[in-house]
């Protein structure tokens, strides 16, 4: 039962609810940046390569090492895809949304730190530790995300989702650059060059670093958001039919339906993007840790100030103006990407996908965010509707990526079909956005 007592009225704009909401992103970051972009699939690759065969034994089936990982993020994301419905039905019908997002936080915290276990003679423990970081990342941030219109006026939503991932990119970029000290000057820490002990407490540092400071998150973050329980239905199929309720009122909604198709298409672009920028360029261009972490720690870097700048282009020319500007540059980026060579093509793509990435997934979160009905409470449903777009646009992406590498040996077409993604996700906001120019004038 939940108890009166226990039950929290929401004042929008209280600083100490939005610093809580926003320092998640400085904890959980650490693992888009350590895990998911610098460290991990540099160890990731060297682990699983031997000489020129890239070729690896996942419970006896034969696999290509790069393809086995992409393969395994659209594995985890299919897992929150299905399954966020049913968590946030639970969440909703038990008013414990913030107790699901910590236990995801637990989870995807955990198999980070598993990986300090991750070496050649334990591939199948190394790759469903980095699927349940991976799980945990994806499945918390589904409830994260549905607190933003909670916490936020609209006016604000902006400018507190773009304050999330500055906070994210700064926190990641503060772990990233003790662990790129320890794995790029081991003597300091009692290692040798040859060692691989400095990555592998990095991961360790990680699950540090997202358990504690969550817990600034978890303290101030509301126990329960609405008065009183989801009635009716049943627990383990209410957030199925909410999810079905949700697409019938999107689909009465012109921009909505066409805005989340061209989310989805963007999502498997960018995010496909975020997973395999660093294991294509130490695969595809013979990059090495020295290059790739620093250059990492410049797109996080990058990306702070790309975060603000879209989020004060947005406020001049409006949300889907900025976000179509980030879609074109996304599609120069990825053609460029697949003529690259060698360093100094690796670095300029980087700094570009720096300016646009914190940019473009901050409008993305806070345009859905304003399109939602105003009379509507149910966030958790609208915004789980929202994240099981964006997973199953990471599955697609993802598992394509693995794909057309599997058929043409070749990470750089994998890429160029991502700029087929965007270029797909960006006719659609041209559309969207060509209907909100006709309804102004009449």
């Amino acid at each position: 039962m939940i108890k009166r007592k226990e039950i929290q009225v929401i004042k929008k704009g209280d600083p100490k609810v939005v610093n809580a909401w926003v320092m998640y992103d400085w904890s959980n970051s650490v693992y888009q940046l350590t895990i998911s972009s610098a460290v991990f699939p540099i160890y990731y690759n060297a682990v699983t390569r031997h000489g020129s065969d890239f070729m690896v034994s996942f419970f006896g089936f034969k696999v290509i090492n790069t393809v086995l990982y992409s393969w395994a993020i659209a594995a985890a994301y299919l897992i929150v895809a299905l399954g966020s419905p049913l968590f946030s039905s639970m969440a909703d019908y038990t008013g414990r949304r913030k107790g699901f997002m910590r236990a995801f936080t637990i989870i995807g915290a955990t198999g980070c730190g598993m990986l300090f276990f991750f070496d050649a003679n334990h591939i199948e423990l190394g790759v469903i530790s980095f699927a349940l970081g991976t799980l945990g990342y994806g499945g918390s941030i589904v409830f994260y995300n549905s607190f933003l219109p909670v916490i936020a006026e609209p006016q604000d939503q902006d400018r507190v989702s773009a304050r999330g991932y500055s906070m994210g990119y700064l926190g990641g970029v503060i772990l990233l650059l003790f662990n790129l000290l320890m794995i790029q000057m081991p003597e300091l820490f009692g290692f040798t060059k040859e060692s691989d002990m400095p990555a592998r407490i990095s991961f360790i540092s990680v699950f540090v670093w997202w358990i504690g400071f969550s817990t600034l998150t978890f303290r101030y973050l509301p126990k329960y958001v609405f008065r009183k329980r989801r009635s009716g239905g049943h627990i383990l199929t209410n957030g199925y039919r909410e999810l079905e309720l949700v697409f019938r009122e999107i689909k009465k909604s012109y921009r909505l339906t066409i805005y989340l198709t061209a989310f989805f298409f963007l999502m498997m672009g960018m995010i496909t993007t975020m997973f395999m920028a660093s294991i294509f360029g130490e695969k595809e261009l013979g990059l090495t840790a020295s290059v790739l972490i620093p250059t990492v720690l410049g797109i996080q870097l990058v990306g702070m100030f790309g975060a603000w700048f879209f989020a004060r282009l947005s406020g001049k020319i409006g949300n889907l103006k900025a976000l179509i500007i980030s879609v074109v540059i996304w599609i120069v980026i990825c053609i460029y990407a697949y003529t690259i060579r060698g360093t100094l093509g690796f670095v300029v793509a980087a700094i570009f996908i720096g300016l646009v990435m914190g940019g473009s997934q901050s409008l993305a979160r806070s345009t859905y965010s304003k399109m939602l009905p105003e009379t509507t409470t149910d966030h958790t449903s609208f915004f789980s509707f929202y994240d099981v777009m964006e997973k199953l646009a990471t599955v697609a992406g993802t598992f394509s990526f693995g794909i057309i590498e599997l058929l043409t040996h070749s990470m750089r077409f994998s890429v160029l079909s991502i700029a087929l993604f965007f270029a797909i996700g960006l006719i659609f906001l041209l559309v969207l956005l060509k209907k909100d120019r006709a309804a102004m004038a009449t």
